[in-house]
């Protein structure tokens, strides 16, 4: 498993009002660690504040508690991750730890106040949170990346920053250094946290997942089944899609659940998500079996390939059975990955890890969270929704990987017309149609659209569908999965689109204003207190770099071992996204220790550059802290 250390930042008056470099403490002038005190700028936010019974919070309120901001937006799947890294030191130091969530908006969508509180329900956060739709609070911590974990000290000092997940094992050891040195000092102020749980509502369904149609009897339509993701269980519906037949799932069965597929032999494949594995159920026994995952969350240089139960999967969203197969959408790796029932196995089948848009090879393709899968009616396409890239893509029977709608990480709308055009905003799901074509649960845009391959035309079917996230034929219907509305909703398919106004939208991430020319890549890494960079067989640092557009860069993409690089500026270029994927790992420096443990450590960023003569000519990014 990834862990990390602390990232400190150096003294500087002015820092909490321009914000800070972490990369500066390389720099030679830069003061030691050890000295570095830095009070932590106030926290700040249009959205205002959830789950504190309507009371806004302070810095100056958490005084004398260890502060933990998580900067985090709902989309990111790696931000989830955290959330759930974070839940057993919260539980563990509830009267010493305060945890903020600060949420910083990616896609217009997210910076909609109540799609936010929706969002901490739908994901069990029991903490106080920030809505911070215009970043203040993300500017005046100068962060990168989502998500950030910064740790503020009893006393109001930032003492330490982590970039990405994997970080709560080094976190709790932290949390109990000053546990200790603070309560010696005096300095500690117990007692219970700022947190007022909202009150529970009463549905059916709550945030709902994806839906499967079960086989009928006779002539009859068959039932509904459900992901009821936030209760953890799956429901089944009669074909009104309204009445609860039963309710499938408990004692930890299931956590939050998406995908559905029916297996030729009548049982149901669910992605069992937060518990990172696939587990089936029989409609007719109601037995639920573990069929692929260990329960635990694959890291790089784990076995990607091997039997079904002995492999680590990442947050499985969705499922679909296509060449003899299930197929798997690993969001949280950025892969497709198969499991083969009858040889009980799984193994990677597209994707590379790196997030991204990049068609190809199944093998050297980059996907970014697919949270959606759909077999074509003729079987010669896996039809997949790339989320963070807002687009639609599949996978031909030469397993080759093709986008048909979407230009990347950054670019997201919602504009109908020729594909090479039109925008979507962080689909969830796919459904295929009768004719070919394909319809799209546009969760973010409130839309169900349709793309047509014979036409290369994309076309709204409807609008004002509260984050749709899943849909399923029936006849000549089509049962949308209303998520934020806790329901299903049935819908006559139009002749023709509705249409509305075209909208495009860039992510809302301030450009780092970059010199042109020669512009220098360091990554920021120091193995943590105790541990030694594992160079036993090579290099034990990857660095890949490429960019949005390609042309942006004239020279430095690609992958290499070195964590620093010179990158070529492409003058003609002015702005563009650079894509960077660092990784090192370490092992515990402990000679007596015949197997000492190995961790890996990684971190992909996307940042928006503008070329400018004032920029700068360095851009330093962390990929783990500092001990100080």
């Amino acid at each position: 498993m990834a862990t990390s250390h602390h990232t400190y930042f150096p003294a500087d008056p002015n820092a909490a009002k321009r914000g800070w470099h972490p990369g500066s403490m390389n720099d030679a002038a830069a003061p030691s660690p050890r000295r570095a005190r830095v009070r932590a700028p106030e926290l700040i936010g249009k959205g205002g504040w959830l789950n504190t019974g309507g009371k806004e919070l302070t810095l100056s309120d958490l005084r004398g508690r260890i502060v933990i901001l998580d900067f985090w937006t709902f989309c990111c799947v790696n931000c989830l991750h955290v959330l759930d890294e974070l839940r057993e030191l919260e539980e563990k130091h509830r009267d010493t730890v305060v945890i903020i969530g600060v949420h910083s908006p990616k896609f217009v969508h997210e910076a909609e106040h109540e799609a936010v509180v929706d969002a901490v329900e739908r994901y069990g956060v029991h903490h106080p949170v920030l809505d911070d739709p215009e970043l203040a609070t993300w500017k005046q911590y100068a962060v990168r990346a989502w998500p950030t974990l910064v740790v503020i000290d009893p006393e109001g000092y930032v003492v330490a920053q982590h970039a990405g997940e994997g970080h709560a094992h080094a976190i709790e050891k932290l949390v109990e250094e000053l546990e200790a040195a603070h309560e010696a000092k005096g300095t500690l102020r117990r007692g219970d946290g700022p947190y007022v749980a909202p009150e529970p509502v009463a549905t059916d369904l709550r945030f709902p997942g994806k839906v499967l149609v079960l086989p009928g009897t006779g002539t009859g339509t068959g039932n509904f089944l459900v992901s009821d993701t936030t209760r953890h269980q799956l429901v089944e519906l009669e074909a009104d899609g309204e009445t609860v037949v039963r309710r499938i799932g408990g004692d930890g069965d299931f956590k939050e659940p998406q995908g559905l597929a029916l297996l030729p032999d009548g049982r149901v494949v669910v992605a069992d998500t937060v518990h990172h594995r696939l587990r089936t159920y029989d409609p007719a026994s109601g037995a639920i079996e573990t069929v692929a995952g260990t329960g635990k969350q694959w890291w790089q240089g784990s076995p990607t390939s091997g039997p079904a139960r002995d492999v680590d999967l990442s947050s499985p969203w969705d499922v679909a059975w296509w060449q003899g197969k299930v197929w798997i959408a690993m969001a949280g790796v950025h892969q497709l990955w198969t499991y083969d029932p009858e040889a009980g196995t799984v193994q990677v089948a597209a994707g590379t890890t790196n997030e991204g848009l990049v068609d190809g090879p199944a093998a050297e393709a980059w996907f970014a969270q697919p949270s959606g899968l759909a077999v074509s009616p003729d079987g010669d396409r896996l039809w997949v929704a790339d989320s963070e890239t807002s687009a639609l893509r599949y996978v031909d029977s030469e397993l080759v990987v093709h986008t048909a709608v979407g230009t990347g990480l950054f670019d997201f709308g919602h504009r109908d017309g020729a594909a090479g055009q039109a925008l979507l905003q962080h689909p969830l799901g796919v459904t295929a149609l009768p004719d070919g074509s394909v319809a799209i649960s546009d969760t973010y845009n409130h839309a169900l659209r349709r793309y047509d391959p014979a036409s290369g035309e994309v076309t709204t079917l409807a609008t004002d569908l509260r984050e749709p996230s899943d849909a399923v034929l029936v006849g000549d219907d089509i049962v949308v999965v209303e998520s934020a509305r806790h329901r299903l909703t049935r819908l006559r398919l139009p002749d023709e689109a509705v249409r509305v106004e075209a909208v495009a939208h860039r992510t809302q991430r301030a450009a780092t204003e970059v010199a042109p020319g020669k512009l220098r890549l360091d990554i920021v890494f120091q193995a943590p207190s105790g541990q030694k960079l594992d160079t036993r067989y090579g290099p034990s640092t990857r660095l890949l770099v490429s960019s949005t557009p390609p042309e942006l860069l004239s020279g430095g993409e690609g992958a290499g071992t070195d964590l620093n690089r010179d990158l070529d500026l492409n003058p003609e270029v002015t702005e563009g996204v650079l894509h960077v994927s660092a990784m090192a790992a370490s092992c515990d420096d402990d000679p007596a220790n015949e197997y000492p443990a190995c961790h890996v450590h990684q971190q992909d960023w996307g940042v928006p550059v503008r070329v400018t003569a004032e920029g700068t000519p360095r851009l330093p990014l962390v990929l783990a802290g500092m001990d100080g």
